[in-house]
């Protein structure tokens, strides 16, 4: 089974204005590969070969709480697990990540850019511990967004802070620990008790660093990501196949870990 552990997509009726705000806020950075509908995703993962896509979505409102996450759930198949959101802001964190798991829903997704925050301040803490308490799994965009300048809300260190001070339960960083930033990476998260996505991709890691990660973290530690519609899973795909890789390491990077994580 060939999980893809980090995709986007929105309602049809709002896909299209929400693409287009998002196109613009990145001046244009990437191309979108799919409409970012549910059929979009379903149809790219066809033509991929990707069997699961996990679906993050991103709250930037309280407003957003329940309309999104019960939607979230509402497309939940035998292709889709969602994760839900909560607002980091919001006025009690405990209820809304109840409300999160009354749904069903395996996970949270954080992106500290868009949601402005700093994400190991003593409030997101509480935030994090509560959650994993509740089973949920933690997956935090990580490092450079070119929808901003910096200075950046998240980094390498700071991931290597919250996983010392939760102690267990299993958070991700995108983008391999931080989008630009992997010497970091190895300097403070190869190691350490943290899940590294593959997303927004292979054509920005540099090959000798990602198979040095790869070894020194584990890929027990790894999961395939693309970020869609913002990459290409078929392309990504091809990128990782071709690495002088074992096929084990391949296999829990593929797929294995995933369905681990998700108990499927």
């Amino acid at each position: 089974m060939l999980i893809d552990f980090h995709t986007h997509v929105f309602p049809d009726a709002l896909a299209q204005r929400a693409l287009g705000a998002l196109v613009e806020n990145i001046d244009g950075a990437f191309r979108p590969v799919t409409d970012a509908t549910v059929s979009g995703l379903l149809a790219h993962m066809a033509t991929s070969g990707v069997d699961v896509s996990v679906v993050q979505p991103v709250i930037t409102k309280q407003k957003q709480l329940y309309a999104l996450n019960t939607w979230a759930a509402s497309i939940r198949s035998d292709k889709i697990v969602p994760f839900g959101g909560i607002y980091p802001h919001t006025d009690d964190y405990k209820r809304d990540i109840d409300f999160v798991v009354s749904l069903g829903l395996k996970g949270l997704k954080f992106h500290c850019e868009y949601q402005d925050f700093i994400i190991d301040t003593p409030e997101m803490l509480r935030i994090y511990d509560y959650a994993l308490s509740r089973g949920l799994i933690l997956l935090h965009h990580a490092g450079f967004d070119p929808g901003y300048k910096g200075p950046l809300k998240s980094s390498p260190k700071r991931f290597a802070n919250i996983v010392d001070a939760m102690k267990g339960g299993v958070i991700i960083a995108a983008h391999f620990g931080g989008h630009g930033e992997w010497d970091d990476v190895e300097r403070y998260l190869v190691g350490k008790d943290i899940y590294l996505d593959t997303s927004m991709g292979f054509e920005y890691y540099p090959q000798d660093q990602f198979l040095r990660i790869v070894k020194n973290h584990g890929a027990d530690k790894v999961l395939f990501a693309s970020d869609s519609p913002w990459s290409n899973a078929k392309t990504e795909l091809e990128h990782l196949r071709a690495l002088p890789l074992g096929d084990r390491e391949k296999a829990l990077i593929l797929g294995e870990n995933a369905r681990r994580l998700l108990g499927i």
